[in-house]
């Protein structure tokens, strides 16, 4: 859907509540950013649709919030809707877009062109939502000189050089763990300042630049104790499950039983979930 300032209507303007808007410096919360996404989605959708307005309610049951919190979120980009009317649906496609940096072109490299790699690449979602694929690169011998979604694969040694041609700051890493740091470390030297990374591992980086991480298994792992929940079973080590376990988790049981001196069972961790230090942060991909 291309992007452009809508004709405004009488439901809706630029500068309804422009007394109460927040000022600029004060910026908009780092949970109200993640969130503007999901309305954006739904409302591309509404848009699609041909509807015109739509209520605080009906956006945010749509975005998966409850509406106090969106009317709070909206409130930072100084819109505020109309009482009785709603949110106008163009100008709020057109104001989120502007606020996320989407009415102009980015574009992204992506490192490690595997399966993965390969599915990025073929991923239309990009494109609609103004980021385009500038370069797909990779070290290896084998796979330099294929095509993904009709891009030739180039070598890892023209990073720079690209970077510095595409006025590149996005990078996606999709690698294998054991290389992650050390493209994110040619990436950042590029000159790229924000990075998608796909490696189920830490990266560490300097002051400026944005990590976001999307580790697959994490969510998998999150699904997986809601559905042992569900299914009424203990979190034990002795609850007849452990053949199943993967070989770490059966190691570490086995290790727990001698410590106790193969008597007593292991007692889950208790105390708070420790926050983690690196700075990177979960991210989910666009439907």
């Amino acid at each position: 859907m291309a992007i452009g300032r809508p004709t405004q209507s009488s439901s809706q303007t630029p500068d309804a509540g422009a007394a109460r808007r927040p000022s600029r410096a004060r910026g908009i919360p780092e949970a109200t950013v993640a969130r503007l996404p999901l309305y954006l989605r739904a409302l591309t959708a509404l848009s699609e649709r041909s509807v015109p307005t739509v209520s605080s309610e009906e956006l945010a049951t749509a975005a998966g919030v409850n509406s106090a919190k969106l009317r709070k979120d909206f409130s930072y980009l100084g819109s505020y809707g109309t009482r009785g009317v709603g949110y106008d649906v163009e100008y709020l496609v057109y104001q989120i877009s502007r606020e996320l940096g989407l009415t102009q072109d980015w574009p992204v490299v992506i490192v490690g062109i595997g399966n993965l790699g390969h599915a990025l690449a073929n991923y239309g979602g990009f494109a609609s939502r103004g980021f385009r694929v500038a370069a797909l690169l990779d070290a290896d011998p084998t796979v330099v000189g294929s095509t993904a979604a009709g891009l030739p694969v180039r070598h890892m040694d023209e990073l720079e050089a690209i970077v510095a041609a595409q006025q590149v700051s996005i990078g996606v890493i999709t690698t294998p763990p054991v290389a992650a740091q050390q493209v994110c470390d040619r990436l950042v030297e590029a000159g790229v300042t924000s990075i998608l990374n796909f490696a189920p591992t830490v990266l560490t980086v300097p002051d400026g630049v944005d990590v976001r991480k999307v580790d697959l298994s994490i969510e998998l792992q999150i699904l997986a104790f809601h559905e042992q929940r569900k299914a009424g079973e203990e979190p034990t080590p002795d609850n007849g499950m452990l053949d199943r376990a993967p070989g770490p988790v059966r190691a570490a049981a086995a290790k727990l039983r001698r410590a106790a001196g193969g008597t007593a069972k292991a007692e889950p961790a208790k105390g708070k979930q420790g926050k983690g230090t690196d700075g990177d942060r979960s991210a989910v991909m666009p439907a």
